[in-house]
């Protein structure tokens, strides 16, 4: 038996990629409520974490959804969104988050 070889690429967005679809997904029952900024906060925070990793492996595409996430959820800037829209925008979000944590493969840095 040999000594296992070291690993090529770490799943550094599988952590904050399914944490952002749980928020996403408990954020649905408050949407109409104070405590949505908190939602708001988390995601917003969450998809720009998730951006760095992205660039980090080099898969520039997943920061077509990821990008519109920060913004439209920034608690800074808010936009006045409602409705069946926002619900399904919740949604759509906590799959991307999903797809782009477990899709991402951050190279390792050897130092």
């Amino acid at each position: 038996m040999g000594t296992p070889a070291a690993p090529t690429f770490t799943r550094s967005a599988l952590a904050p990629g399914l944490l952002g679809a749980i928020v996403l997904l408990a954020g649905l029952a408050l949407l109409d409520s104070e405590s949505f900024i908190i939602i708001r906060y988390a995601v917003s925070i969450l998809a720009l974490i998730l951006c760095v990793f992205v660039i980090q492996a080099r898969s520039w595409y997943w920061l077509v959804g990821l990008v519109p996430m920060a913004v439209l959820w920034n608690p800074v800037v808010l936009f006045d969104l409602s409705g069946q829209g926002w619900v399904s925008a919740q949604f759509i979000g906590a799959i991307i988050f999903i797809a782009v944590g477990l899709r991402t493969k951050v190279p390792v840095r050897k130092d």
